[in-house]
């Protein structure tokens, strides 16, 4: 988990300063969280290129709008929802239909089974992982590779923290499911 700096405070006075145009401040901003939208943004649309490249239009977009972020405990979760939007959106501007195979070695760095893990086992949570749509891949990744609690996860997608907590239920199951069944 990506930490800024130390107290309130400071992220205030290091957002007020980024948006008044302080390059300084808004590298460090970057250097605190670019990994975390990096990571989220390969497990949900599969490719390292296109993650680059949508994590590099969110720091545009973030760069004009930082003097919107209200709640400073919340830059993280806000930077990473732009970052999958405009993930989403690369995908859909270069009109593709199907995800990007998301390889075993991509996965090897986003699950946490042992070393003993078969490849089985990881081909089948890839292709669990392909059933899944982009937004419920996103929810899965902000929560398990950018290790989002209930409610950074609510403010990234705009639902209650119980609702995303009993979305993500739901979808555990599903993989779950889908694994028992494989």
């Amino acid at each position: 988990m990506a930490v800024v700096t130390s107290s309130t405070g400071e992220v205030e006075r290091l957002l007020a300063s980024a948006a008044a145009g302080d390059e300084v401040a808004f590298a460090s901003i970057v250097g605190a969280h670019h990994e975390d939208m990096r990571r989220v943004c390969v497990v949900v649309i599969g490719s390292e290129e296109i993650a680059d490249d949508a994590v590099e239009a969110a720091w545009s977009k973030a760069w004009a709008k930082l003097g919107s972020v209200r709640d400073p405990a919340r830059l993280r979760a806000w930077l990473v929802s732009i970052a999958v939007n405009e993930a989403r959106q690369l995908v859909r501007s270069r009109a593709r239909r199907a995800m990007v195979e998301i390889t075993v070695g991509q996965l090897d760095d986003v699950t946490t089974e042992d070393s003993a893990s078969s490849a089985i086992g990881r081909n089948d949570l890839r292709r669990a992982l392909e059933k899944l749509d982009a937004d419920d891949r996103a929810l899965l990744a902000m929560r398990y590779v950018a290790g989002f609690d209930a409610t950074e996860l609510a403010y990234a997608t705009g639902r209650t923290p119980s609702g995303t907590r009993a979305r993500l239920a739901r979808l555990l199951d599903r993989l779950e499911k889908e694994l028992g069944d494989a």
